[in-house]
């Protein structure tokens, strides 16, 4: 399943899943593509289909392997990942390296479980307001899911992922 960036930093004022299906629909893959993000309707840990938690591998969008499975990236370490493996944007930047994307941080609004935190994701991402709150995660920790705080107005990077795998029928 990949794992990969909108093309743009975002405040916490997002249409994350619409961004994502149609970033990924502009960039050829057919796979469906949901925020990487807990919503009102949704933790986190369970936007990947339950079939698909375990045996297939995260990777990003060049097929390099950032986890060995969804479930492992919720296991209460905080989704540690190999920071030497890019996270690329639907567009192809590398968005650890990238100047596009000056902070370093990503939205998730969730427990290092992957259960939503309703207190802390700027009202079910709807609010890009300086007062309200959302759950990110500092790349610089090597983490996905570490549990910090910041203002909502805050321009971080989300992530996509696929959330069904599809094989080739002619493969």
């Amino acid at each position: 399943l990949h794992l990969v960036a909108l093309n743009l930093p975002s405040s916490g004022d997002v249409r994350a899943d619409f961004q994502c299906f149609k970033q990924a629909q502009l960039a050829g893959l057919t796979s469906t593509y949901r925020a990487f993000l807990s919503s009102h309707l949704q933790d986190l840990a369970t936007v990947v289909r339950k079939t698909d938690r375990h045996h297939l591998p995260i990777v990003n969008l060049k097929g390099e392997i950032l986890f060995s499975n969804w479930e492992s990236l919720f296991d209460g370490s905080g989704g540690q990942f190999n920071t030497h493996v890019p996270i690329y944007s639907f567009d192809g930047r590398n968005v650890l390296t990238d100047p596009s994307w000056p902070q370093k941080v990503i939205w998730h609004g969730s427990t290092a479980h992957g259960v939503r935190l309703v207190s802390n994701y700027c009202e079910a991402w709807h609010t890009a307001d300086m007062g309200a709150v959302g759950q990110a995660s500092p790349l610089d920790t090597g983490k996905l899911l570490d549990q910090k705080v910041y203002s909502c107005s805050n321009q971080f990077i989300v992530l996509c992922i696929e959330n069904s795998f599809v094989s080739d029928p002619q493969g």
